[in-house]
C-alpha cells in the first residue's frame, strides 16, 4: 500500500492529476498500466525527509487537493511471539508514515480550496483485536489523529477523515501464512476496488469516519450504541480459539 496525493489542476470536473508513492518501484511500474500518466516516486513513508522532498516535487504549483494515506503493513501473531523490531516497523509505517505525510503536505493543503486528508483506518481501530495487537494500536492512533486534525484544521479549510474497512483481499492479508480466528470467522469480503470506491465517495463528503462494507457498517453503528462491555464480548467471541 502507498499514500496517493491527488492534485486537482484546471481540468474537467472529474479530472485529477494523480501521484503515487510506494516503497516498491516494481509496484509503481505495475500501477502505471492502470493510471497512465500518473506521477510516481519510490519512497519509504517512514523517512520524513524523503516524503517531504517527494511531495514538494509533486506539488510544484503549491497545491494539493487530497492526500490519501494508505501505506500500511500487517503482521498476525501473538504479541510476545512477534519480534520487537517487527512491531516497531509496523508503527513506523502505519503511524509515523501518516504523521510524516500529513506534516509535509500541510502547506500545500492549506493553499488549496476544499483540501482533504483521507487516512486509511481499520475496523481494528474500534476495539483491540487479539493477534493483531500492534496493528490495532496503530489504527487507534490513526483514528485519534484523524479526529483531532479534523477539528484543528477546520480553521484552514482542510477536511480530515478516515476509511474503516474490515479485512480486505489484498496481498497484505492474503499473503499471511497464519490467519487468526477473527479473520477466519469474518472472512475476506472486500476487494481493493471497494476501498477505491469508498475513497472516491469520501473525497466528496464531509463525514469523518466511513465504515466500509455492509457487515462492518452494521457492526460499527451497533457499536456506537452499545456499552463498551458488549463490544469487548463480541470481540472475545470472534477471537475465541476453535
Amino acid at each position: 500500500h502507498s499514500p496517493h496525493p491527488l492534485r486537482s489542476p484546471a481540468l474537467p470536473p472529474r479530472g485529477w492529476r494523480v501521484g503515487s508513492l510506494d516503497i516498491s518501484a516494481a509496484a509503481l511500474r505495475g500501477l502505471a498500466a492502470q493510471l497512465p500518466g500518473a506521477w510516481q516516486r519510490a519512497v519509504d513513508v517512514s523517512e520524513p525527509d524523503a516524503v517531504g522532498e517527494a511531495l514538494a516535487q509533486f506539488c510544484a504549483d503549491g497545491r494539493l487537493r487530497l492526500l490519501f494515506n494508505c501505506a500500511g503493513i500487517l503482521r498476525f501473531g501473538r504479541f510476545e511471539e512477534v519480534a520487537l523490531e517487527d512491531h516497531a516497523r509496523l508503527l513506523a509505517i502505519n503511524l509515523q508514515g501518516v504523521l510524516n505525510c500529513c506534516h509535509a503536505a500541510f502547506p500545500f493543503l492549506r493553499a488549496t480550496p476544499q483540501a482533504q486528508v483521507l487516512n486509511m483506518g481499520s475496523a481494528s481501530g474500534l476495539y483491540g483485536v487479539p493477534e493483531m495487537a500492534v496493528y490495532s494500536a496503530s489504527k487507534f492512533a490513526v483514528r485519534g489523529l484523524t479526529e483531532a486534525l479534523e477539528l484543528e484544521w477546520r480553521r484552514h479549510g482542510i477536511r480530515v477523515a478516515d476509511l474503516m474497512p474490515p479485512f480486505v483481499r489484498t496481498p497484505m492479508v492474503a499473503g499471511q501464512t497464519y490467519r487468526p480466528p477473527v479473520l477466519r470467522r469474518l472472512g475476506l469480503r472486500l476487494d481493493a476496488e471497494d476501498i477505491a470506491e469508498a475513497a472516491w465517495r469520501q473525497a466528496h463528503s464531509r463525514r469523518v469516519h466511513r465504515p466500509v462494507g455492509g457487515l462492518f457498517t452494521a457492526l460499527y453503528w451497533a457499536g456506537q450504541l452499545s456499552p463498551p462491555w458488549v463490544n469487548r464480548a463480541v470481540m472475545a467471541w470472534l477471537s475465541r480459539d476453535e
